[in-house]
C-alpha cells in the first residue's frame, strides 16, 4: 500500500460498508457446508481490526472448519498472540521481507525496522504456534542480497521461510519482469550456503515447493507463481472485507455477496450464487502471463484487484 497513495489522511471504507463478524461467520458457515475446511484471515493487516479474537472464536465453532490461519505483518502480534491462540487460531504466517533494518524500511514504506515483527514471532513460538511460516517477497536489486541472512536467522528455529517471486498483483507495485528473482535462483542461492533437498507437498494444491536442510535443521519453501504458474491446482476462494467473492489473486473484480446478505436472501440462495461462481471460474492469469509477459488481465484493460484488498 504505497505511502504516497495511502497517507495518514487516506479515508478507508466506512464501517457500514464492511462485513460484520456475524456476516463473515454466516458466509463461512455456507462455505463450510459446501466443503471448505480451511480458513485464512488476511488483510490489509488483520490485527488492526478491533476485537479480532472474537471473530476467530466464532469461526472456530463452525462445523466443518478444522484449520484457521492468519497472515499478518507481525507489528501488533506480540500483544495479540495469546488472545488469538486462546480464541482458536491454529497457525500464523508472518510477512517479513528482510531482517535488515534499512531494507525492511524501504520495502515496507514505514519508518520502523523489523524489531516488532521479530518479537511477535518469538512470542508466538513461545505460545506454541507451529509451524510459523515467514513470507519473503524477493525483488532483484532490493532484498535478494539478504536472503541467505534471513534463512540463517530462522534455520533451526522451527519456522519455515517461504521465498515468493515478486508478483504483478494489482497496479500499484510498479512490477517489472526484470525485478523477478526466480525460485530456481533462490534455491541455488540458499543451497549454496546450506545444502537442500526437495520434500513432497503436504497436501494437493500446496502453493509452496518444499526443501529441507540436509543437516536436519528445518525447511524452506519457494512460491513460483511467475516462473512456474499453478493456476490449474488452485483451490482458493477469497472474500473481501466489503463482501466480494474473488476467485483469483489477479482478478479485476468480484461477486457481491454483501448485498445478498443484507437484502434478505436465505442461505440456499447465497450458496447457489457461490456455487455458480466457483463452477464457472476460468481464471488462469499467471499461466497466460507466463506465455506472454505483455498480457493484460481483462479485455477491457481493467485494473487488477490490489493485494491489500483480498490478501495473499
Amino acid at each position: 500500500m504505497p505511502a504516497e497513495v495511502f497517507g495518514e489522511r487516506y479515508e478507508f471504507l466506512p464501517r457500514p460498508q464492511i462485513l460484520t463478524f456475524e456476516e463473515i461467520q454466516r458466509l463461512t458457515t455456507i462455505f463450510a457446508a459446501a466443503g471448505v475446511s480451511k480458513l485464512r484471515i488476511t488483510g490489509g493487516e488483520p490485527l488492526v481490526r478491533a476485537n479480532l479474537p472474537d471473530l476467530v472464536a466464532g469461526l472456530s465453532k463452525i462445523d466443518g472448519i478444522d484449520d484457521i490461519a492468519m497472515t499478518t505483518n507481525g507489528y501488533l502480534l506480540a500483544e495479540n498472540a495469546k488472545a488469538l491462540r486462546d480464541a482458536g487460531l491454529d497457525r500464523l504466517t508472518i510477512s517479513l521481507d528482510s531482517i535488515d533494518d534499512d531494507i525492511f524500511r524501504k520495502m515496507s514504506g514505514r519508518s520502523h525496522g523489523p524489531a516488532n515483527t521479530l518479537e511477535g514471532i518469538r512470542v508466538a513460538a513461545d505460545l506454541g504456534f507451529s509451524p510459523i511460516k515467514i513470507n519473503v517477497v524477493v525483488q532483484r536489486g532490493v532484498n535478494d542480497h539478504t536472503l541467505v541472512d534471513t534463512a540463517r536467522y530462522f534455520k533451526g528455529t522451527g519456522a519455515i521461510v517461504r521465498f515468493i517471486e515478486f508478483m504483478d498483483v494489482g497496479t500499484k507495485n510498479g512490477w517489472e519482469l526484470s525485478q523477478v528473482v526466480t525460485s530456481r535462483e533462490v534455491i541455488e542461492m540458499i543451497g549454496g550456503e546450506f545444502p537442500l533437498e526437495p520434500v513432497d507437498p503436504n497436501y494437493p494444491g500446496e502453493v509452496a515447493n518444499r526443501y529441507r536442510y540436509v543437516d536436519g535443521e528445518g525447511e524452506i519453501g519457494v512460491i513460483s507463481s511467475v516462473s512456474e504458474p499453478f493456476c490449474g491446482g488452485c483451490t482458493r476462494a477469497r472474500l473481501s472485507t466489503d463482501g466480494k467473492l474473488v476467485t483469483c489473486l489477479f482478478a479485476s473484480g468480484g461477486t457481491d455477496l454483501k448485498t445478498l446478505l443484507r437484502s434478505g436472501a436465505d442461505d440456499r440462495e447465497i450458496a447457489k450464487t457461490i456455487g455458480g461462481v466457483w463452477t464457472d471460474r476460468d481464471d488462469r492469469y499467471s499461466e497466460l502471463r507466463s506465455e506472454d509477459t505483455e498480457f493484460k488481465a481483462g479485455a477491457s484493460g481493467d485494473d487488477k484487484v490490489e493485494m491489500y484488498y483480498i490478501g495473499g
